[in-house]
């Protein structure tokens, strides 16, 4: 499976977020061919040590052909419900790449998403069933382990990607379309690219090497033979390449490793502790910014890392740990990827001067969330909800101290997702009663109703629903 868009025109921003010093040192080390001598060189010893740890990933699932006619009452009324309905097993493809000698591997998680059986197989043709250690959704990274495997596999280093550049000759690996593993070569043609929309975690590389579906989770490599990111999204308008295809940074698949091997069912981040915006051109001329760059404090949590460094609204954050930030995805990007129990340096632009200051990094506290799924009939029956501590504030991009209960997930064939509610919409009332907890939620759809009356709150704005029961 391979994600990719549809569209006339996409606009991408690049914000390259690298600082000059790490530029001019890199750039020394990149020259042009000399001779034609030069020009007959080939890639084939670099894929001979990459490809083994390159790998095909399968996974498939038990669906029900339901047929849509089940879903109209009166069909139903009149004919009743049939017996079991029969069950088709649904098939995706998609590549993954070797992080470990003990049989870890990295893949995405729409490769493997819902997946009921996952097969990984290797280069050399064998064949492992695999089990899902982790899946983190908002990086759409997941980690695969080998099932029965007592042998030491062939992996692949990790690149610094910060240390990328526009220019650099990079290899893709994967099984496009399902023929096999195939190389393509290409250059990195942009970097920072931040309006893709895959991930919350919006950085990516951009690369021409040809990708098509099939690709996804498979390996981008530079030439030094490290892995420099996980292919996972195509810019398509026919579904095929088009020359554009995106990459997750090879920092970022790090971080996502640690976790699985550190044992950890989800990946910890650091929280800041605050609301970011973006810099627009009418802010910029307010601020008294040549350009409109950086990312502006809108918002500060009170007792979180950000306030205890001393982060104020309205400061501009200009740089992390020297590298520089060009927009608040360039932001997260770079402080998600920092290792919890350090402290991290923000440069601020504050009152027209730079003021630094040191943050701790630290998990976002996760007390008090109590998660349940709805199960009583209701509108909101086979909805995830939970209390908004601050780790769910971070995780779904809310304010940490807005009130009500969030939709965290969604069951397939609920009736929450079939009458149109979405991950991240915020309960705060039913039929009149204001709703502050999960249980004050549970409650209210245990009651029996001929209408339902919910407000809800969706991208800051509210919505009152009317639903019959």
């Amino acid at each position: 499976m391979y994600r990719s868009f549809r569209a006339v025109a996409l606009t991408l921003i690049w914000a390259a977020g690298l600082s000059g010093s790490v530029h001019d040192a890199c750039a020394q080390d990149r020259r042009l061919p000399v001779s034609a001598a030069e020009l007959r060189l080939s890639y084939a010893p670099i894929v001979q040590r990459v490809q083994p740890a390159v790998v095909n990933v399968y996974a498939a699932k038990v669906i029900q052909d339901r047929n849509p006619l089940l879903d109209d009452p009166i069909f139903r009324r009149f004919f009743g419900v049939p017996g079991q309905q029969p069950e088709q097993m649904q098939r995706s493809l998609g590549s993954g790449v070797m992080v470990d000698p003990s049989g870890l591997v990295v893949t995405n998680v729409h490769v493997i998403e819902g997946a009921d059986e996952v097969k990984v197989s290797l280069s050399d043709k064998r064949e492992f069933e695999a089990e899902i250690v982790l899946k983190d959704p908002r990086s759409d990274l997941a980690v695969l382990r080998l099932k029965g495997a007592h042998e030491r596999f062939p992996t692949l280093d990790f690149a610094n990607s910060d240390e990328l550049m526009v220019g650099d000759i990079v290899l893709a690996i994967g099984n496009p379309f399902g023929v096999g593993q195939t190389v393509t070569h290409g250059i990195i043609s942009a970097l920072a690219r931040t309006q893709v929309g895959i991930t919350d975690y919006q950085f990516f590389i951009q690369t021409d090497a040809a990708i098509n579906p099939g690709n996804s989770g498979g390996a981008l490599v530079d030439m030094t033979g490290k892995l420099a990111g996980i292919n996972t999204a195509i810019f398509s308008r026919s579904g095929g390449s088009q020359g554009i295809g995106f990459a997750i940074p090879a920092n970022m698949v790090r971080v996502v490793v640690a976790s699985a091997r550190g044992g950890g069912k989800a990946v910890k981040r650091p929280w800041l502790g605050a609301r970011l915006q973006a810099v627009t051109p009418d802010i910029a001329e307010s601020l008294g910014l040549r350009l409109p760059t950086g990312a502006l404090v809108a918002g500060v949590v009170a007792s979180s890392p950000a306030a205890r460094a001393g982060l104020k609204p309205s400061d501009l954050i200009v740089a992390i740990d020297g590298q520089a930030v060009e927009d608040p995805n360039a932001f997260d990007y770079h402080f998600a990827t920092r290792p919890i129990g350090g402290s991290s340096e923000i440069d601020v632009q504050r009152a027209g001067k730079v003021v630094k200051l040191t943050v701790p990094l630290e998990t976002a506290p996760d007390t008090g969330r109590n998660e349940i799924v709805l199960t009583g009939r209701s509108p909101l029956q086979g909805a995830k909800v939970a209390n908004i501590s601050p780790a769910v504030a971070d995780e779904l991009h809310l304010d940490a101290d807005i009130e009500g209960v969030v939709v965290t997930d969604l069951a397939d064939g609920g009736t929450a997702a079939s009458v149109g509610f979405q991950k991240g919409d915020i309960i705060t009332a039913v039929n009149s009663q204001k709703i502050a907890r999960t249980s004050d939620l549970e409650k209210a759809t245990r009651e029996s109703v001929r209408v339902w009356r919910i407000t809800l709150v969706r991208g800051g704005q509210q919505i009152n629903v009317t639903l019959g029961g």
